[in-house]
C-alpha cells in the first residue's frame, strides 16, 4: 500500500491474474521442508523457476500481464519463511533437537536463494521470525513450566529457538552477500520489530498482546487495540505496525529502504 501498487497476485489464481508487478508464491502454513503441507519452499521454487522460463516467452507472443527478462533481472525476490518449521518441530521434537534441525532449515533458503541468483534475480529481501514463544496460540497450546517464562510472559524456549534461526539466517544472509557478484541482500529484524511491540504494547496503543481478538467464535470489539488476531496471526493495527517498521530501514542490514528497489 505504502508503494501504491496493487497486491501481488498468486501465482495458482486461476481468473484473470495480473502478473506485471511480480508473482507471489507464498501458500499459508508452508514451511522450509515437506510435511503436512504439501506446499514447500522447494515447491514454490519449482513453481517460480516455471513462471520465470515461461513468462518471457509468452510475454514475446503478445501476452499480456506477464514478467519479462529485464523484470526478472530487476525484480526484488522476498523471502520470508521459518516459522511453520519451528512450530512443527516443537510439537514432538524437545528444545535440543529443534536447534539441531535449523541448519537444514536454513540450507533450503541458502538453496532457493542461490537457484534465483542463476536465474538471473541479484536483489533480495529476507525478513527473520518473529518472537514465536509471544504468540497467546504457542502459550496456550504448549506444555511449560515457570521457568520457560520470560518477564514479558513469552515462552523463551520457542523464543530462543527463534533467535537461533534468526542468527544462523544473518550469518547466511553475510556469507552470500561476498559469494554472489552484483547482488543486494537485505536481511530484515522483524524479531525485535514485534519484540519491542510486545514489550510497549501500551505505549504503542495496544492491549494486552497474550489475549488474542478472536476466540472460540468470538470477535472482539476493538481489534485494532489487538496485537494478535486468533492466537497465531497479527491484526491489521499491528501489521501496520510491523510494516512501518520495516519501511523505516532502521532494521535492515545494509539500511536499504525498500523503495530503494523502486528505482533499480
Amino acid at each position: 500500500e505504502s508503494l501504491n501498487t496493487s497486491f501481488l497476485s498468486p501465482y495458482l489464481e486461476s481468473l484473470g491474474p495480473n502478473f506485471s508487478d511480480g508473482a507471489n508464491f507464498a501458500v499459508s502454513g508452508a514451511a522450509t521442508t515437506p510435511r503436512d503441507q504439501p506446499f514447500s519452499l522447494g515447491v514454490q521454487l519449482r513453481q517460480f523457476l516455471l513462471f520465470r522460463s515461461r513468462s518471457p516467452l509468452l510475454l514475446s507472443r503478445g501476452h499480456a500481464n506477464l514478467v519479462g527478462e529485464d523484470g526478472f533481472a530487476d525484480a526484488l525476490y522476498t523471502i520470508d519463511i521459518g516459522q511453520n518449521d519451528l512450530t512443527a518441530q516443537f510439537r514432538t521434537l524437545p528444545y535440543l533437537q529443534v536447534i539441531g534441525n535449523i541448519p537444514t532449515f536454513i540450507e533450503e533458503i541458502r538453496f532457493a536463494i542461490w537457484s534465483i541468483y542463476h536465474s538471473g534475480g541479484k536483489n533480495f529481501w529476507l525478513h527473520n521470525t518473529g518472537p514465536l514463544g509471544c504468540l497467546p496460540g504457542i502459550l496456550v497450546a504448549a506444555g511449560h513450566d515457570a521457568s520457560d517464562i520470560d518477564e514479558l510472559g513469552c515462552l523463551r524456549s520457542r523464543n530462543d529457538a527463534a533467535r537461533e534461526f534468526n542468527r544462523r539466517l544473518q550469518s547466511l544472509c553475510e556469507e552470500l552477500r561476498t559469494q554472489m557478484k552484483n547482488a543486494t541482500i537485505v536481511y530484515v529484524d522483524v524479531f525485535a520489530i514485534k519484540y519491542n511491540l510486545i514489550a510497549n504494547y501500551t505505549i504503542h496503543g495496544f492491549e494486552n498482546p497474550s489475549k488474542a481478538c478472536y476466540n472460540n467464535g468470538t470477535v472482539c470489539e476493538e481489534s485494532s487495540r489487538h496485537v494478535s488476531w486468533d492466537g497465531i496471526h497479527y491484526t491489521e493495527a499491528a501489521n501496520s505496525f510491523v510494516a512501518s517498521r520495516i519501511l523505516s530501514a532502521n532494521y535492515s542490514t545494509p539500511p536499504i529502504t525498500f523503495n530503494f528497489f523502486c528505482n533499480v
